[in-house]
């Protein structure tokens, strides 16, 4: 395994893999293929145009759009000309994209036009086109941290650190705002030589980027996450899921997420895989590109990899090249494991558990591990790091025993951006990161996620923890889905409420799946309440939307 200090950054990390994997395909775009040298190439102009445009060492770099080849040249651009990335969730409406630019202080956005039927530069115009824009505080105006000019009020009075708004898609832009095209133009001026020395002036301890939470719970914070941490935790990714090079990566995860941009793009730049972007998370597209790119390496949620299997054109498509699959979830049935290796002879199947404040890698199952170890556990702390469970005191929780996930090691962030506050929420003076998640070590260290913190419920005294019960329900042959909630009760004050989805075919009715849930887990666990659903609320990152299942229950209640 390679030390980060081996790379340094990220943009010597892209240099390295342009030069030791030239000739491999490093990027498939629908009809557009690039080799890592040509890669290489579209970073470094990328990158100049940014120099040329004023950005400084610092300053901060959004990029609002979905899975492409275009993102990960703009994204790979700005960082290797200094700036912070700032990923945008592609799913934010208007106001909350804005929320973020502002909160940020971002000076260059990078958008596309129209995405999923919604035009985003309309969206973020009516969110920030006027001066009075909620959300938080102003960034102050002045020169960048670099001591460079900055360019003055920009297209968006709402955002007036926002310099300039990039579209990536399109021959034409709005008015004030700019195309790709003519933005890379302006980097025309700028020397490969400057390029070189404005990327060796960033060390391991500078930050990469600004990974804003999901914001399901309040506004979203931005944890700060540096260069070496990113090198570090990827390579180490890489080692423990076995990518190698020649791979064909097909990133489904979106790019704004950690996940999808690190276990994604910067994992496969450490290995040479060729790294196939997919806009949106469509079964038969998965299908069909896992067919016509020989896919081998598919990361996705369970509920993406139980659509495929139960897809009814499965097996009209070619799906042998498949080799990886790594998953991660609360729940993650054996028998999802069972049918990926038995139906589709995959080799390797692991699940793991991440968070954006600890650099989106906590804990991995090893190769070789049982499939039940797989399916019930996220496996074990990651090398470089250390995970215990803990009560609300702070003491540990013997193995077996539930408690908060603390985690400690080089993955945790530099805290919040900006907040101090809330920093010191989460930040222990040791060093532990407070997850907010819940959890159990077995004797090996193997961890299994049992809930966040503010989704328990008590029953009767009993606290009840939805992805427990969401687990069990997920045994039943006819649910495909399921997720749980806490409801009032008058008597016991909060009871569980599931939300399910049958499996095609299926006939099971509420008062079967709770007599089926009265024979299989505890009393104060069994849901007194089934509504079924067609799919569930979920955000761009898979996690279940709670907060509208809580709504949508006191709608009717």
């Amino acid at each position: 395994m390679r030390d980060e200090t081996a790379w340094g950054s990220i943009p010597a990390l892209v240099s390295w893999a342009a030069r030791r994997y030239a000739d491999t395909e490093a990027v498939v775009d629908g009809r557009t293929r690039i080799t890592y040298a040509e890669l290489g190439a579209r970073v470094a102009r990328a990158a100049a145009a940014c120099l040329a445009n004023g950005i400084e060492p610092g300053d901060r770099v959004a990029v609002w759009a979905p899975n492409s080849l275009d993102w990960i040249t703009a994204a790979l651009g700005a960082v290797s000309a200094g700036a912070v990335l700032v990923p945008l969730n592609t799913r934010f409406k208007g106001p909350e994209a804005a929320y973020v630019l502002r909160r940020s202080g971002t000076r260059l956005l990078f958008v596309t036009d129209t995405f999923l039927g919604t035009s985003y530069v309309a969206a973020l115009r009516r969110a920030a086109g006027g001066d009075a824009v909620p959300g938080g505080p102003t960034p102050a105006s002045g020169p960048g941290p670099g001591g460079g000019p900055r360019r003055g009020r920009g297209p968006l009075s709402g955002l007036p650190a926002l310099e300039q708004v990039v579209v990536l898609s399109g021959d034409a832009a709005p008015p004030d705002f700019r195309t790709w095209k003519d933005f890379l133009a302006d980097g025309e001026a700028v020397t490969a030589g400057q390029v070189r020395a404005r990327a060796a002036g960033i060390t391991p301890s500078t930050p990469s980027d600004i990974v804003f939470t999901s914001g399901t719970t309040g506004r979203p914070k931005g944890a700060v996450i540096t260069h070496g941490q990113s090198l570090r935790g990827y390579e180490v990714w890489s080692d423990l899921a076995g990518l190698r090079h020649g791979d064909r990566y097909l990133v489904v995860n979106p790019f704004f997420h950690t996940f999808g941009y690190k276990a994604g793009v910067i994992a496969c730049l450490t290995r040479g895989a060729t790294v196939i972007p997919q806009a949106v998370s469509g079964t038969d597209t998965v299908l069909a590109n896992m067919a016509a790119e020989r896919v081998s390496v598919l990361p996705g949620p369970p509920t993406l990899l139980q659509s495929l299997l139960d897809h009814p054109a499965r097996s009209a498509h070619d799906l042998s090249a498949l080799r990886l699959v790594v998953t991660g979830a609360a729940v993650v049935p054996l028998r999802l494991v069972e049918r990926l290796r038995g139906e589709l002879g995959v080799e390797t199947v692991l699940t793991a558990y991440g968070l954006s404040e600890a650099s989106g890698i906590v804990t991995m199952c090893r190769r070789g591990d049982a499939p039940t170890v797989i399916a019930s556990t996220s496996g074990r702390a990651v090398p470089g790091t250390e995970v215990r469970v803990a009560d609300a005191q702070g003491a540990v929780r013997p193995p077996g025993e539930p408690g908060e996930i603390l985690v400690r090691g080089f993955n945790v962030m530099r805290g919040y951006y900006e907040d101090e506050a809330a920093t010191a929420e989460v930040l222990t003076p040791d060093g532990w990161l407070r997850t907010g998640d819940v959890g159990v070590l077995d004797a090996a260290g193997n961890l299994r996620i049992t809930d966040r913190l503010k989704d328990m419920f008590i029953v009767g005294g009993f606290n009840a923890y939805p992805a427990e019960i969401e687990q069990l329900l997920g045994l039943h042959p006819e649910v495909a889905d399921v997720a749980v909630i806490g409801v009032p009760d008058a008597r016991l004050g909060e009871v569980g409420m599931a939300y399910v989805v049958r499996r095609p075919g299926a006939l099971t009715t509420a008062d079967d799946l709770i007599a089926w849930s009265r024979r299989e887990m505890a009393n104060y666990k069994v849901p007194r309440r089934v509504e079924f659903v067609r799919d569930l609320p979920r955000n761009a990152s898979g996690k279940v939307l709670k907060g509208d299942l809580r709504g949508r229950a006191a709608d009717r209640t």
